[in-house]
C-alpha cells in the first residue's frame, strides 16, 4: 500500500506540474474542469445518488456552470477584480458556514445535511475550487502562485500530521475524524506560517507593499481553511457511510480524498491576494 502511494504521488505531482506550467490556461481549465467533474461524480454518490446515469448527469450539471464562470469572469483573458471577487467572497462566507456544522455533528445533520443539500454543497465546492485556481493561475507569477498554494496545504497536512501524533491530546472534532486533534491543526497552521515567511523574503522588489502582517494573516486563515475542507469533506463522507469517495487513484481513495483539503483553502488564498492588492 505505501508503494502504491508513493508511485500515485508522484505521478500525479508531475501530471500537475505539467499542467500548470507547461499548458495555456484554456488547457489547465480544461484539465482541471475534467477533474472536478470527477469529483462531482464521486459527490454524487456521497450525496445518496446511487443510480449510476443519475451520478453522470449530476456530474455533467458542473461543466456549463463553470464554462459560464470562464466566460463571466474573463478567465482566459484579464479578470479584473470586482469579477471574480464577489464570486470568492460567497465561497468563503460558505467555508465559514461549515464550522457550526462541523462543530454541531451530528447533531447539525438532522437539519441541513440531507441529500439535495449535499448534491448542491458538492456542486459549490467544486465551482469554486476550479474558479480560485483558475484566477491565481491569470496573475502574475499565476503556475508559481498555483503551485504554492499546493505546498501550502501539503505543509498545514504534514504539520498536523507530526504535530498531532508528538503532541495530539485535545480532539478537534471527534464526531466528524477522531484523529485529528486542536495540537495537530495549530502544528499544521505553523508549518504555513514558516512556508509564508519564506517565500515573503523571496519576493521580488515590484511586491514589496505586501506586509509580512498581511502575508501571516493570510497564512493563519489559508491553514486553518485547509483543516475545514478536510473536515466538511470528512463530514459528508461519513454522514453518506463511505469510507472513500471512490478507489480511481491507488492508494489514496478518490478526487475528493485528495483535493478537500485544497477546496477549502484555495478560495481563501485567492481572495486574500486581492484583498492584499497582490
Amino acid at each position: 500500500m505505501l508503494r502504491q502511494r508513493i508511485i500515485t504521488g508522484l505521478l500525479l505531482a508531475a501530471f500537475f506540474l505539467v499542467v500548470v506550467f507547461a499548458l495555456p490556461s484554456v488547457g489547465m481549465a480544461a484539465i482541471f474542469g475534467a477533474v472536478a467533474v470527477v469529483g462531482a461524480w464521486e459527490w454524487a454518490r456521497m450525496s445518496g445518488i446511487k443510480d449510476q446515469w443519475a451520478r453522470l448527469v449530476y456530474a455533467a450539471c458542473l461543466i456549463p456552470a463553470l464554462w459560464a464562470l470562464w466566460q463571466l469572469c474573463d478567465l482566459g483573458g484579464e479578470p479584473s477584480r470586482a469579477q471574480v471577487q464577489p464570486w470568492l467572497g460567497v465561497a468563503c462566507l460558505f467555508w465559514s458556514a461549515t464550522i457550526p456544522l462541523v462543530k454541531g455533528y451530528p447533531d447539525s445533520a438532522r437539519l441541513l445535511l440531507s441529500a439535495p443539500f449535499r448534491g448542491g454543497v458538492g456542486w459549490l465546492i467544486l465551482a469554486a475550487t476550479w474558479l480560485s485556481v483558475m484566477f491565481l493561475k491569470t496573475l502574475p507569477g499565476g503556475a508559481f502562485l498555483v503551485l504554492l498554494l499546493m505546498v501550502a496545504v501539503a505543509a498545514a497536512d504534514i504539520g498536523a500530521y507530526f504535530f498531532g501524533r508528538r503532541f495530539g491530546r485535545h480532539k478537534l472534532a471527534p464526531a466528524v475524524s477522531p484523529g485529528k486533534t486542536w495540537e495537530g491543526m495549530w502544528g499544521g497552521i505553523l508549518a504555513v506560517l514558516v512556508v509564508s515567511i519564506i517565500v515573503w523574503q523571496s519576493l521580488p522588489p515590484t511586491l514589496a507593499h505586501l506586509r509580512i502582517a498581511s502575508v501571516l494573516i493570510l497564512a493563519l486563515a489559508l491553514g486553518g481553511a485547509s483543516v475545514l475542507g478536510d473536515l466538511t469533506v470528512s463530514m459528508v463522507k461519513r454522514e453518506s457511510g463511505v469510507k472513500d469517495s471512490s478507489n480511481l487513484l491507488p492508494g489514496h481513495g478518490g478526487i475528493m480524498d485528495r483535493i478537500d483539503s485544497i477546496c477549502g483553502a484555495a478560495p481563501v488564498f485567492a481572495l486574500g491576494l486581492i484583498l492584499m492588492d497582490y
